[in-house]
């Protein structure tokens, strides 16, 4: 197989986004923090502003659950940036390699449509993408749905089976797996330039 398109997801891969980054210092108690991260302001509920859901409504919605972790759940999104730590620097170095080469790079990502352009503005490395980028937030699909995939490979024409696709969450790779991509699961440990040669992408 020949790889032509590699596609990067954005959150885990070539951003450090956590909660715990402004929660730490919010609460400066780690069970607490645990406790309200696993119960009150999951992933399930975070993951409904990511398919498309406003964050107003999932605000609202919450403090409805829970009226007594209000405070809390309104500094959720209040203080969205301070969770968006930074980049991740050499998997971000990778794609700045890529940028000189003859493949296609695109974005598929789970994120909200309201957050996403704060970090378009203050990390130049998107721009590499020229735009070529499915934010699940703006489709109102989210991985690891089959027809987020679908949307990609229609928009811009490609074909899976001349495409990687690399995650840091294992639902997503398995279900891009099963539609035809290569893939790249990306842990901490990952060397993703490594990776991507192994596959025969060439930098």
């Amino acid at each position: 197989m020949k790889i032509k398109n590699i596609i990067f997801d954005f959150g885990g891969v070539l951003m450090d986004w956590n909660p715990r980054y402004f929660f730490k210092d919010y609460f400066n108690d780690d069970d607490k923090m645990e406790y309200f991260l696993e119960n009150i302001a999951q992933d399930e509920w975070n993951i409904e502003q990511d398919r498309g859901r406003s964050l107003s409504e999932g605000t609202e919605i919450q403090i409805k659950k829970f009226p007594e972790w209000e405070k809390e759940i309104r500094a959720y999104y209040d203080n969205w940036t301070v969770m968006l730590k930074s980049d991740i620097p050499q998997n971000v170095d990778v794609l700045r390699k890529l940028k000189n080469t003859d493949y296609q790079l695109f974005g598929l990502t789970n994120w909200s449509a309201e957050t996403f352009p704060y970090a378009l503005e203050n990390y130049d490395f998107f721009q590499i993408f020229d735009g070529k980028i499915v934010v699940s937030g703006t489709e109102k699909l989210i991985k690891p749905d089959p027809a987020i995939w679908h949307i990609l490979l229609e928009r811009y024409h490609i074909q899976a089976g001349e495409s990687v696709f690399i995650d840091d969450n294992p639902k997503n790779i398995e279900m891009a797996r099963s539609l035809g991509f290569a893939t790249i699961h990306v842990t901490p440990d990952t060397n993703l330039e490594q990776e991507l040669t192994v596959l025969g992408v060439k930098m």
